[in-house]
């Protein structure tokens, strides 16, 4: 019947900033804590239990006895406690499937707070007005949350139109709630936008082959030409950020090894982490608005299919020959401000932001080969040695050629040719995303 009609299901998340006051933190960081040290029991219990054992009703009896036997662990609703079962047994479902990695233990500083409410009716999510809303927490109350996009609730909400969850996570800005969200749409028709090639590079964050290009118009690039780590931060935010890493380099001095870290230095570091999680969110604002517009422009969108873990590897370091026992470092500070650069622009969550969408307007991604993109003549075809001068200009060394251009936009429409010569790797439909990735043909022994 779905289908008859032209709809689909979806399902995407919403996050929200929620607003506590010092006690409600502190009963949520408990229950997060209680969270992470309910998976490391799992873990635990997982490996020392032999497989033939290792039973969904076992593991739910042991998780019911121990926060029967456990305070710290009674902290914990429930339905969370259910929530971490299903999540741990998931995340060994996709190990098993070749997703993911192996599950591992939760560090306490290495690992982000979270837990999950996996009922959406207990929610009770009502609007306030145009900024707000209400949300009930369990164990916590009715709490408030930013209201930035409207939700289905109330008489808005139904059977297909509804909220499923959430999951309550924390980060360097505070608490934040992630809805999760079904909704009925109408399926997207075959996008009829023109045909573009894309390159990432650290010059132009999106070079398009029409050279309607993309920069988010931040900070200029440093002297040396690597990208400036804090171009998301305005000159104040810069210089509050300078200051504190001064502070936290002062204060670090007078601690010693072994003993715990002052309330002052932790103080430093938080803040920190606060402007750092800042810039953060101003980039990703930048990539979902420009992927959002790509998207809804462009029919196909051509990109390469990078090997970015190979191209940010440090270089290896040579045998000095004139000091015997000793290395040459091998340009590795500016090799480190080059990954730092790439790093910063985040390409792949970029293609990932582009392959979800472009499938929601009806349009495609494809993916070419990205070796000699960049040193390929667009005009004449040729791959001259020397033709890249240099990070932003190409000069054809080609005698019968001279073609100049800037490099990017060179490469960008390399890629767009070779996508329409039929060099193609991957090709997401506009039907949605590509199945996924083919099961092991043979079950670990773990799974059997």
């Amino acid at each position: 019947m779905t289908s008859e009609l032209g709809l689909v299901k979806r399902q995407f998340g919403h996050r929200a900033r929620l607003a506590l006051s010092p006690a409600e933190v502190r009963v949520l960081d408990e229950q997060a804590h209680a969270a992470r040290t309910l998976w490391n029991c799992l873990h635990s219990w997982w490996q020392m239990t032999p497989k033939s054992d290792t039973k969904l009703t076992a593991a739910d009896a042991a998780i019911r006895q121990g926060r029967k036997d456990l305070d710290y662990l009674a902290v914990l609703p429930a339905q969370a406690a259910q929530a971490v079962l299903k999540t741990y047994l998931r995340a060994w479902g996709n190990y098993w499937e070749g997703r993911a990695e192996e599950p591992a233990y939760k560090g306490r500083f290495r690992s982000a707070m979270s837990m999950d409410i996996p009922q959406g009716r207990d929610l009770n999510i009502v609007r306030v007005h145009r900024r707000w809303g209400m949300v009930n927490i369990p164990k916590v109350g009715r709490v408030r949350f930013r209201w930035t996009k409207d939700l289905p609730v109330g008489k808005r909400a139904n059977k297909e139109n509804r909220i499923t969850g959430a999951r309550l996570v924390k980060g360097a800005l505070g608490w934040h709630i992630a809805f999760r969200v079904r909704t009925l749409e109408r399926a997207p028709t075959p996008h009829q936008g023109p045909e573009v090639g894309i390159d990432a590079g650290v010059n132009i964050p999106l070079a398009l082959s029409n050279e309607d290009h993309q920069d988010h118009g931040r900070a200029p690039r440093l002297p040396d030409g690597t990208a400036d780590r804090d171009k998301w931060l305005t000159e104040k935010e810069k210089a509050k950020l300078l200051k504190l890493e001064r502070q936290a380099a002062h204060r670090k001095t007078f601690h010693k090894r072994g003993e715990k870290t002052s309330k002052r230095l932790q103080h430093t570091y938080d803040q920190i982490k606060q402007l750092r999680a800042t810039a953060t969110r101003r980039a990703l604002d930048w990539q979902h608005q420009t992927t959002t517009n790509l998207a809804r422009t462009y029919g196909v969108i051509v990109v390469e299919q990078l090997n970015i873990l190979g191209m940010t590897k440090a270089p290896a370091p040579r045998p000095d020959p004139e000091n015997e026992g000793r290395f040459l470092r091998n340009g590795g500070a500016a090799k480190a401000g080059t990954n730092r650069s790439i790093a910063q622009e985040a390409w792949g969550r970029t293609v990932t932001m582009l392959t979800y969408k472009t499938a929601r307007n009806g349009g495609r991604l494809v993916k070419v080969p990205a070796p000699y993109t960049s040193q390929r003549c667009s005009a004449c075809g040729f791959t001259t040695p020397g033709s890249r001068e240099s990070q932003e200009m190409f000069v054809c060394k080609n005698p019968d050629c001279g073609f100049v251009s800037n490099a990017d936009w060179n490469a960008a429409r390399n890629i767009l040719h070779l996508y329409r010569i039929g060099h193609i790797i991957v090709e997401v439909p506009a039907a949605g995303r590509r199945g996924r990735r083919a099961g092991k043909t043979v079950k670990p022994v773990a799974e059997r």
